[in-house]
C-alpha cells in the first residue's frame, strides 16, 4: 500500500515538473512576438527551451528523492509492525494446535460455497487401516466427510441433516455418533462468525466409559421393555414373584384373567389367579422335584369362568416366575377326539372294506369286524397283536394269500410298504377267485393302515358295463337318424355314424370326447342359426332342477332340415336325437304355399267382386230410372210390344239390381261394416211386406201361399229391412222350386226367448250331399227347374241371421219339400248390441 501511494506522489510531481517546464517555453514563444529584455534577446529560442526542461528534470528528481526518503522510513516501520504481529499469530497457532492435538478431534470449517477446510487428526475415522503417515493422514481428510463410510448409517443420516440446518440456518446441535467399528465420536456443530464449524472429537477414558454404560442401560431398558411387551402379547397369563413371593410383575393376560383393571391395580392389590392351596401345591410340587418345573393341571376362575390351566413355576434368580396355559379346548377337544375315535371304531366295525392297522413294531393295533371275516382269523390270534409277518403267514397256510413261486421276495415286498413315502396300491387274486384291491398307506406316526376291498363283483360290472356300451354303441350306429349322447359334465360321449356323417366330425374327435361347445362350433359350420344351438347347450349344461326335454328344428346348409329332440336321462346325461324331416317340411310349405295363393285369389276374387258391383250399380240404377220412364209413356206412348219389352227390361233391371245388392252386403260383412239398424219389428207386418214382394212370381208360377202368423207372436229386436230381406230370398227360393198348383207355407211362432220362423214348400226337395254346400256362396243348384240364380240368396239369410244371434237350419226331403227354419233372439246379444247402437 505504501509503495502504491508513492508511485501516485511521483506521478503526481512529475506532472507538476512537466507543467513547470513547459511555462517557459510557451513564455518564449511569447517573448519572440513581445518585447523583452537583452538578455532574452541575446538568447536564441531553442536555448531557452533546453534550460527549461533542465530546470523541471531537476525539480523532479528533488522532489522523487523526498518523497522516497519519507516513504522508506514508513515501510520499515510497518515492517516492524508486521514482524510482531506475525511473532503474535504464531504463538497462538502453536497454542491452538497444541489445544486441538491434545485430544483425537477434527474442526471442519465451511465458508459459503467454497470447499471446507479440515483440521485436526482425523486418525479415528480410519478404523484402523495401515496405511503410511501421509497417506493415512490424506486419505482420513478424504474420507472424514464421507460420514457413511465410518459411521453406522442412522448416525450418518442424522449427522447430514444437522449439517445442512447449520450451514443454512445457523442451527447449533451436539450429538454423540457411533462409528461401524465401535468407537464413540462427539459431534458439535455451531455459527461462528458467520462460518458453519464442525466439531468431531473421539471420547476417552471416563467419558467414554460413561457413554458405553449408558448404551449399555438403554440396551438393556430397550430389551425389558421388548421383553414386557413380549409377555403382553401371550394370551396366557405369565407372572413374576420376588423372593419375598409377593408379585412383581403380571402381564396383561394376568390383569384380563383376574379383572383387575390394570398392571398397577393388580401388583398394589396383590390379586391371585390362583387359590393358597393351587399356590402351594404349586411350590411343593416343584420343590419335590428339585427345582425342576412341572405343570400341574389345576381349575381356577379366569375372567369369571372356571377353566382348566396347565400352571408351570420355576426359581430365577431374583424370584420365580410362572405361566398358566388355558387347556380346557384341549381337555374338550381330546375328549371330542376319544368320541370320535370311539364312533371312527364303530364306523369302521359296520364297514364292509376290511381295515387293520399296524403300529411302528408291525404289530396288529387295530382291525375291523370285515377284516377278520374276510380271512376267517381266530380272534384270539388277532387280539394278541400278532405281527404282520405273522398274519401273511398263516394266511398262506390257510392258501388264502396269491400263489407265489417265491413267497419269500413277495413278502418282504409287501412288507416294504413300512418304509414308502406314499400309499402302494395293488390287486390280489384269491385261490377261491375273488380279487382284492388292498391299500396299503403309511401312517404319519409310522406304522401302517391296509385297506381289503372285494372288488370282484365291480371287475365282472365293469366287464358287464363294458360290453353293454358296446352293443349300446353298436345298436346306435345302426341307426339311420343321427344321435349323440352328453355326459353330465358336457362331453359328448357317444355319436353314431349317422351324426358323424350328417355333421362332418370325424371319429378320432369322438373319441376325445369334446365338450357342447366345441360340438356346436363344429356342427354350426352347416347350421349357422345361432338360437336352436343356444337351446341346446342350455339343456345339455343347464342347472336347473327340473329338467325338461327341448324340440327344436334345424336348418342345414345344403337345404335339408331336421328336426332335433333333446331329451334329459338320469345322472345329468342328455340324448340328442335328429329326424330328417326335409320331405315333410317341403310338403308343408308347398301346401302353405297353396293355400296362401287360393286365400289371396278369394281375396282377388271378392275384391274385383265387391268393386264391380259398386260399378255396375250406378248404370243399372240409370237403365231402371229410364225404363220406368219409358214404361209410364211420358216421353211418348208405346205399342204393345214396346211396353212389353220395357217390362222385360225392368223385370231384368230389377233381379240384377237385387243380386247386386246381395253382393255388396256380403261384401259389407266380409269387411265388418255392416250395421243392423235395430228398430221393434211387427212380425206380422215384415212377413206381410216380403209376401208381396213375390206376388208376381206367385202368380207367374201358379203357387199359392200360406201366413201362419198367430196374433200374439207380436215384435222383437231387428233390423226391418234385414229381415224382409232373409224372407224375400227364402220365398223366392221357395217359388222357385215348386211347381204349379203347390203351396208356399211361412210359419211364425214365439217362445220365452226366440222367434222362429220357417218357410215351407213341396217342392222337389235338395239331395243329402247339396244340403251340406246350400249355404256356401255362388252355389247353385237347380235341380230340374227352371229356377236359375247366383247362389247368394242362403248366403245372404245365414249371414244376416248370424249377424242378428240367430242361427239357419234346413231340413229337405226328396219329392216331399224342404223347410228352412230361422231363429232370432227376443233380446239383443251383447256383442251385437254393440253393432247395433
Amino acid at each position: 500500500m505504501g509503495l502504491e501511494r508513492a508511485a501516485r506522489s511521483l506521478t503526481r510531481a512529475g506532472a507538476l515538473c512537466v507543467v513547470f517546464a513547459w511555462a517557459p517555453c510557451t513564455a518564449t514563444a511569447q517573448d519572440t512576438v513581445a518585447p523583452a529584455g537583452p538578455l532574452m534577446h541575446a538568447m536564441p529560442a531553442h536555448s531557452a527551451t533546453v534550460l527549461a526542461v533542465l530546470v523541471g528534470l531537476t525539480a523532479f528528481a528533488t522532489i522523487l528523492s523526498l518523497l522516497y526518503l519519507r516513504e522508506r522510513s514508513g515501510w520499515n516501520r510497518r515492517e516492524r509492525a508486521l514482524q510482531s504481529a506475525l511473532i503474535a499469530l504464531q504463538g497462538a497457532d502453536d497454542r491452538a494446535e497444541l489445544l486441538l492435538n491434545a485430544d483425537s478431534q477434527v474442526i471442519i470449517a465451511w465458508a459459503g460455497r467454497s470447499e471446507p477446510t479440515i483440521e485436526g487428526d482425523p486418525s479415528f475415522a480410519l478404523d484402523g487401516t495401515h496405511l503410511g503417515a501421509v497417506a493415512q493422514a490424506h486419505s482420513a481428510s478424504r474420507r472424514i466427510l464421507a460420514f457413511n463410510t465410518w459411521l453406522l448409517q442412522s448416525d450418518a443420516a442424522a449427522l447430514e441433516a444437522e449439517i445442512e440446518t447449520l450451514c443454512r440456518r445457523g442451527t447449533g446441535f451436539r450429538r454423540t455418533l457411533r462409528t461401524q467399528s465401535g468407537r464413540f465420536v462427539e459431534a458439535h456443530g455451531q455459527a461462528v462468525s458467520g462460518r458453519a464449524l464442525l466439531r468431531l472429537r473421539e471420547t476417552t477414558g471416563e467419558h467414554r466409559a460413561l457413554i458405553e454404560a449408558r448404551a449399555s442401560i438403554s440396551a438393556a431398558a430397550d430389551e425389558i421393555l421388548a421383553l414386557h411387551s413380549l409377555l403382553d402379547a401371550i394370551p396366557q397369563p405369565v407372572w413374576h414373584r420376588d423372593r419375598a413371593g409377593a408379585l412383581a410383575f403380571v402381564n396383561t393376560a394376568y390383569v384380563s384373567a383376574v379383572e383387575g383393571g390394570s398392571r398397577e391395580a393388580v401388583l398394589q392389590a396383590a390379586t391371585e389367579l390362583l387359590d393358597r392351596s393351587a399356590r402351594e401345591r404349586v411350590a411343593r410340587e416343584e420343590t419335590g422335584l428339585e427345582g425342576a418345573s412341572q405343570a400341574l393341571r389345576l381349575s381356577a376362575v379366569v375372567a369369571g369362568a372356571r377353566r382348566i390351566l396347565d400352571v408351570s413355576e420355576s426359581t430365577a434368580e431374583d424370584g420365580r416366575v410362572g405361566i398358566a396355559v388355558d387347556v380346557t379346548d384341549l381337555e374338550s377337544v381330546k375328549a371330542d377326539h376319544q368320541r370320535q375315535m370311539a364312533a371312527h371304531v364303530r364306523t369302521l366295525d359296520r364297514l364292509p372294506t376290511a381295515v387293520a392297522m399296524f403300529d411302528q413294531a408291525q404289530r396288529l393295533i387295530f382291525h375291523n369286524a370285515a377284516y377278520q371275516k374276510l380271512w376267517d382269523l381266530d380272534p384270539a390270534f388277532l387280539d394278541g397283536r400278532p405281527l404282520d409277518g405273522e398274519i401273511l403267514d398263516r394266511l398262506r397256510v390257510m392258501r388264502k394269500l396269491p400263489e407265489q413261486a417265491d413267497f419269500r421276495s413277495w413278502k418282504a415286498e409287501v412288507l416294504g410298504a413300512y418304509r414308502a413315502v406314499e400309499a402302494t396300491e395293488g390287486p390280489w387274486y384269491l385261490p377261491d377267485g375273488r380279487t382284492l384291491n388292498v391299500i396299503a398307506d403309511p401312517n404319519p406316526q409310522g406304522g401302517l393302515t391296509y385297506l381289503f376291498q372285494d372288488v370282484s363283483e365291480n371287475l365282472m360290472l365293469e366287464s358287464r358295463y363294458s360290453a353293454a356300451m358296446k352293443e349300446q354303441a353298436e345298436t346306435l350306429d345302426t341307426l339311420k337318424e343321427p344321435v349323440a349322447l352328453f355326459g353330465a359334465d358336457g362331453r359328448l360321449r357317444i355319436a353314431n355314424q349317422a351324426f358323424r356323417a350328417v355333421w362332418r366330425v370325424n371319429e378320432a374327435s369322438v373319441q376325445e370326447h369334446p365338450r357342447i361347445d366345441a360340438v356346436i362350433a363344429a356342427c354350426r359350420t352347416l347350421s349357422p342359426d345361432p338360437e336352436p344351438w343356444m337351446a341346446i347347450r342350455g339343456i345339455v349344461t343347464g342347472l336347473s332342477e327340473t329338467r325338461s326335454g327341448l324340440s327344436c328344428r334345424l336348418e342345414v346348409l345344403d337345404g335339408s332340415v331336421l328336426d332335433c329332440t333333446a331329451q334329459p336321462l338320469p345322472a345329468g346325461a342328455t340324448l340328442l336325437t335328429f329326424i330328417d324331416v326335409t320331405a315333410s317340411v317341403n310338403v308343408e310349405r308347398a301346401l302353405t304355399e297353396k293355400n296362401d295363393a287360393l286365400e289371396r285369389a278369394a281375396q282377388l276374387r271378392d275384391t274385383f267382386v265387391h268393386h264391380v258391383s259398386y260399378e255396375l250399380r250406378s248404370p243399372l240404377t240409370n237403365i231402371i230410372g229410364f225404363t220406368e220412364l219409358l214404361g209410364d209413356e211420358t216421353v211418348g206412348p208405346l205399342n204393345g210390344r214396346q211396353r212389353e219389352y220395357a217390362d222385360h227390361i225392368r223385370g231384368s233391371s230389377s233381379a240384377l239390381l237385387a243380386i247386386i245388392n246381395d253382393i255388396l252386403d256380403l261384401a259389407s260383412i266380409d269387411a265388418h261394416s255392416l250395421a243392423l239398424q235395430r228398430e221393434t219389428v211387427d212380425v206380422r207386418s215384415t212377413i206381410e211386406a216380403a209376401a208381396r214382394g213375390v206376388e208376381d212370381r206367385l202368380k207367374e208360377s201358379n203357387v199359392a201361399l200360406d201366413l201362419d202368423v198367430p196374433g200374439n207372436v207380436g215384435s222383437f229386436p231387428a233390423d226391418a229391412k234385414r229381415v224382409r230381406q232373409i224372407l224375400f230370398n227364402l220365398l223366392s227360393n221357395a217359388v222357385g222350386f215348386s211347381r204349379a198348383g203347390q203351396r208356399v207355407q211361412v210359419e211364425a211362432r214365439r217362445t220365452s226367448d226366440e222367434l222362429v220362423l220357417k218357410v215351407i214348400d213341396q217342392g222337389r226337395g235338395i239331395p243329402a250331399d247339396v244340403i251340406a254346400r246350400v249355404f256356401d256362396r255362388f252355389e247353385s243348384h237347380t235341380l230340374g227347374t227352371k229356377h236359375r240364380g247366383v247362389g247368394l240368396g242362403l248366403s245372404i239369410v245365414r249371414s244376416f241371421v248370424e249377424l242378428h244371434g240367430g242361427r239357419v237350419a234346413i231340413e229337405s226331403t226328396l219329392g216331399a219339400g224342404t223347410c228352412v227354419t230361422c231363429v232370432f233372439p227376443l233380446e239383443t246379444p251383447e256383442g251385437n248390441r254393440n253393432a247395433a247402437e
